[in-house]
């Protein structure tokens, strides 16, 4: 018997050992690597490619993926606009532009993605066996091949989750009020954790985007429904996955950190902040770091950016000395004010950005708005060769400010 429960204790040793000495963890305030050493995450977001969003296609008013795909069926048809989105995930991230992130000096890519490509919804040219998989199964191999680690973050979920467009929802938090949008939310990542609980590459997931808007009357009560849901999605997660960790987002935007009151629920979670504009001095994010403090775990900047070269890299500077990584946002996006941008085709604002922003009310107003049909889709065809990584304009100063290298 002493022989057996030794042996017993010898393999549940060693399969402790595989799980601490394959995966980053966290430690204190830190997150650390596999060999023991201090991960300090730098790198970016691949926003736009799994999760649509207006602006960075030059829209105003349609400003969600829903929106966009209703404009392109107005605009070219339903059967273009499938194609389009099929060729725009084709297109828009692949291995060169992994490649180029990696060279810069990044160690970390956040993956934002839309629940729906993990189910059977209407989304971005599918209408059933969405790709979802495929599409980060690829990412994990490039990030495999250039030294990179992945985060897995849910920017859209079941019901909306903010209540504004960056939810691809319908204007309010309705995950916080549905059962049913709670229920598939926790369905969808304990799927997702099955898949990778192996999965070394993936530093970890992200449950959600940016909690509550500061919009609504009950902001207070939505908040306090967050913790119990993010409880809920870790039991189901840890169920199939104890090795990942596991990033909570703040309420109202992921700047407000006051509605969490069980940060010891789990060994291996983690919480993450998002800063847009305000000075960037240590004084402006002093809420982030006394709650990094008084928990005593790590705090990320998961989103950052659109700013001045000179701010972005005054705020490097103090989340460097106070010990909070960062991935900026976004990657790519038309124009500027990303890592890579990508050139507006000939055409583009008088063409398909007037038909997005025109009155679509009814279908007189969609038919006197409507282009040409074959001018329409030469444009939408050569935005599609637009966003290659080979037709994309790196932005040097951009990502210096970021505190990488450019060539």
């Amino acid at each position: 018997m002493r022989i057996f429960l030794s042996i017993l204790l010898f393999f549940m040793l060693a399969a402790t050992s595989v799980a601490d000495g394959h995966f980053v963890r966290v430690k204190g305030k830190d997150l650390v690597k596999p060999d023991g050493s201090k991960l300090y995450v730098t790198g970016t977001n691949l926003g736009n490619w799994l999760n649509p969003e207006g602006y960075m296609f030059g829209f105003e008013k349609t400003n969600c993926e829903w929106m966009i795909d209703l404009m392109l069926k107005q605009m070219v048809g339903p059967d273009r606009a499938a194609a389009f989105w099929r060729a725009f995930k084709d297109n828009y991230v692949t291995r060169d532009d992994v490649r180029f992130i990696a060279s810069t000096g990044a160690n970390t890519i956040r993956l934002p993605f839309n629940y729906k490509l993990f189910t059977d919804e209407d989304y971005m040219g599918l209408a059933a066996a969405q790709d979802g998989f495929a599409r980060i199964d690829s990412v994990v191999g490039w990030c495999r091949d250039y030294g990179l680690y992945l985060i897995l973050d849910m920017h859209d979920c079941p019901g909306g989750q903010t209540g504004d467009n960056i939810d691809n929802g319908y204007g309010y938090p309705w995950l916080f009020e549905s059962e049913a949008c709670q229920r598939l939310f926790v369905k969808v990542w304990r799927a997702i954790a099955s898949r990778y609980k192996d999965e070394p590459v993936i530093l970890g997931y992200e449950l959600m985007n940016e909690p509550v808007a500061h919009y609504f009357d009950d902001k207070d009560e939505l908040c306090s429904r967050i913790e119990p849901l993010y409880k809920r999605a870790v039991k189901a997660i840890r169920e199939v996955d104890p090795n990942h960790v596991i990033l909570l987002g703040g309420g109202v935007w992921n700047s407000d950190f006051s509605m969490f009151a069980d940060w010891k629920f789990d060994s291996n979670i983690m919480y993450t902040c998002h800063r847009y504009g305000g000075p960037a001095t240590a004084e402006a994010i002093k809420g982030f770091i006394d709650f990094r403090d008084k928990t005593g775990l790590p705090m990320y900047m998961g989103e950052t950016g659109h700013n001045t070269d000179e701010w972005q890299a005054g705020l490097v500077r103090v989340m460097r000395d106070n010990n909070i990584g960062y991935t900026f946002w976004p990657y790519k996006k038309v124009d500027n004010s990303c890592m890579n941008a990508v050139v507006r085709p000939e055409g583009w604002d008088s063409v398909v950005v007037k038909f997005a922003e025109a009155p679509r009310a009814t279908f007189a107003e969609m038919r006197a708005a409507r282009p040409g049909q074959a001018e329409a889709w030469r444009i939408l065809s050569q935005y599609l060769e637009n966003v290659k990584f080979a037709n994309c304009r790196p932005q040097a100063s951009y990502i210096k400010s970021m505190g990488l290298k450019a060539e």
